[in-house]
C-alpha cells in the first residue's frame, strides 16, 4: 500500500486528480464570473436576476438527469483516459464560447456554455472515480477517493472565489488557459482500458430508457441501494444549507457577503479535513462502520448552530464584514459548528464513495457511479424544491436548521444498515 499523501507523487495517481481538479474550478471559476456579470451588470431587476440564477442552476444539472447513463454506458466500454481526453478537448471549446458570451455580455450563449459544461462534467463525473480501482492497489482506492472528493471541495471554493472577484476582461482569457492546462494535464493520465466483460457493450443511446434501466438495475441491489441513497441525503443536506447560506448570512446574522464567503470556505476546507481523517483511521480498508456515528457528529453540530442562530442578536442595522463577525464570541461558535458539520459531513461520505467503486466488478464502476449520480441529482433538485415550498408557507431559517438535523439521523440509519449489511 502506498501512503495518502505518497499517492500524490506517483504518476497513476497526480495526473488524473490535477485534471480532475482543474476541472472542478473551471466549472465555478466560469459560472461564477457569469453570475456576477449578470446579476451586477447587465440586470437590474431583482426578480430577473432570481429567474437568470434559478435558470443557471437548472441548465447546470439537467445534463446529470439526462446524460449520466450514456456516460456510465462509455466510460465502462471505451478506455477512460482516451476518454477524458476528448472531454478535456472539447472543454476548451466550450470556454472560447463562454468567453465569446462575456465579452458580448450575450446572456444565451453564457447560458448555452454553462448547459455544455454540465454536459461535460456529467461524461467527466463517472470517470474520475471509476478509473480508481484500475489505477491503484485495492488498499490505496479509499486514500484515493478521499484526495479526488477533498480536491474537488477545495476546487470549488477556489473556482467561487476567483470567479466572484475576477474582473470580466481578466475571466475571459483565464477560463480558456485552465481549460488548456487541464488537457496538458490530461496527456499524463495512464491508460485505462475496458475491463474484458465490459468489451463490446451495446450502448443504449436513449437517455430516458438508459437513465432508467441504469437506476433500476443499480437500486435493487440492497448494499447499492443503501449507499446511494445515503449519499443523496447527504447531497440534498449540501444543497439546503448552500441554498440558506446567504439568507442566513443577511437576514438572521446581520452580515455581508464576506461573512458568506467566509461560511463557504470553512464548509469546503471542512470536508477535506474530513475526507483526509477518515481515511487515516480506516487505513485504507473501504467500510461505513464510521459513517453512521460521523452523522451523527455531524446532527449535533447542525443543532449547535440553529442554537446559536435562534439565540443571535445583532442590534446594529449596518452588514458586519468578516472580521466584525470574527471579533464576536458567538462568530466563533458558528464557525467552529460550521467547520464540525463539514469534517463530520466529509468522513461520512467519502467511505460510501469508495465502496460504489470497489463493491462492483470494474467493468461496471462506471455505470454504478452514473448511477449515484443520477439519484443525486434528483435528491438534490427535490431539497431545494421542498425547502422553496417550506418557505413559501412559512418555514424560518431556524426551522430549516432542524429539518436538516432531522434528515442526519435518517442519514445515520441508512449507513448503520449499509455498515450491518456489508461489514
Amino acid at each position: 500500500m502506498t501512503g495518502s499523501f505518497a499517492l500524490m507523487k506517483q504518476r497513476r495517481f497526480l495526473p488524473l486528480f490535477t485534471t480532475q481538479f482543474l476541472n472542478a474550478f473551471n466549472d465555478n471559476f466560469y459560472k461564477m464570473a457569469m453570475v456576477i456579470l449578470v446579476t451586477f451588470t447587465i440586470y437590474k431587476d431583482p426578480e430577473t436576476e432570481a429567474w437568470f440564477n434559478a435558470l443557471a442552476g437548472g441548465l447546470f444539472i439537467l445534463p446529470f438527469f439526462l446524460f449520466s447513463a450514456l456516460a456510465g454506458q462509455l466510460a465502462d466500454s471505451t478506455d477512460k483516459t482516451k476518454m477524458i481526453r476528448i472531454i478535456k478537448t472539447a472543454e476548451i471549446g466550450i470556454m472560447v464560447v463562454g468567453a465569446i458570451g462575456i465579452w458580448l455580455h450575450n446572456v444565451p450563449l453564457m447560458l448555452l456554455a454553462l448547459f455544455a459544461m454540465g454536459t461535460h462534467s456529467t461524461f467527466f463525473g463517472p470517470i474520475k472515480y471509476a478509473i480508481l480501482p484500475q489505477h491503484l492497489q485495492d488498499d490505496e482506492v479509499l486514500a484515493g477517493t478521499g484526495w479526488v472528493e477533498a480536491g474537488t471541495y477545495i476546487a470549488i471554493l477556489g473556482g467561487t472565489i476567483v470567479g466572484g472577484l475576477t474582473p470580466p476582461h481578466i475571466a475571459i482569457p483565464g477560463i480558456i488557459i485552465v481549460a488548456v492546462i487541464g488537457r496538458l494535464t490530461a496527456s499524463f493520465v495512464p491508460s485505462a482500458p475496458p475491463e474484458k466483460e465490459a468489451e463490446g457493450l451495446v450502448i443504449d443511446h436513449n437517455v430516458f430508457r438508459s437513465s432508467w434501466r441504469l437506476v433500476n438495475s443499480t437500486m435493487h441491489i440492497p448494499r447499492l441501494f443503501l449507499a446511494i441513497v445515503s449519499i443523496s441525503f447527504f447531497w440534498a443536506i449540501g444543497a439546503i444549507l448552500a441554498a440558506q447560506f446567504p439568507p442566513l448570512v443577511k437576514n438572521a446574522l446581520g452580515a455581508d457577503n464576506t461573512v458568506a464567503t467566509l461560511f463557504t470556505a470553512i464548509f469546503s476546507v471542512g470536508v477535506a479535513i474530513g475526507s483526509i481523517i477518515v481515511n487515516r483511521l480506516l487505513k485504507g480498508k473501504v467500510s461505513a462502520r464510521y459513517s453512521p456515528g460521523s452523522v451523527i457528529v455531524m446532527g449535533l453540530f447542525v443543532l449547535d448552530l440553529w442554537w446559536s442562530v435562534k439565540n443571535w442578536v445583532h442590534a446594529d442595522g449596518k452588514l458586519m464584514n468578516w472580521l466584525e463577525f470574527l471579533s464576536l464570541t458567538a462568530g466563533d461558535r458558528i464557525i467552529v459548528a460550521l467547520l464540525g458539520i463539514a469534517i463530520a459531513g466529509g468522513m461520512f461520505v467519502v467511505p460510501l464513495y469508495a465502496f460504489l467503486t470497489t463493491t462492483v466488478a470494474k467493468s461496471q464502476t462506471a455505470r454504478t457511479i452514473a448511477a449515484n449520480n443520477i439519484v443525486n441529482s434528483g435528491f438534490m433538485v427535490a431539497a431545494t424544491l421542498l425547502l422553496s415550498v417550506l418557505i413559501g408557507l412559512g418555514l424560518t431559517i431556524d426551522d430549516t436548521l432542524l429539518m436538516v438535523a432531522v434528515m442526519c439521523l435518517v442519514s445515520a440509519l441508512l449507513a448503520w444498515r449499509l455498515h450491518k449489511a456489508c461489514d
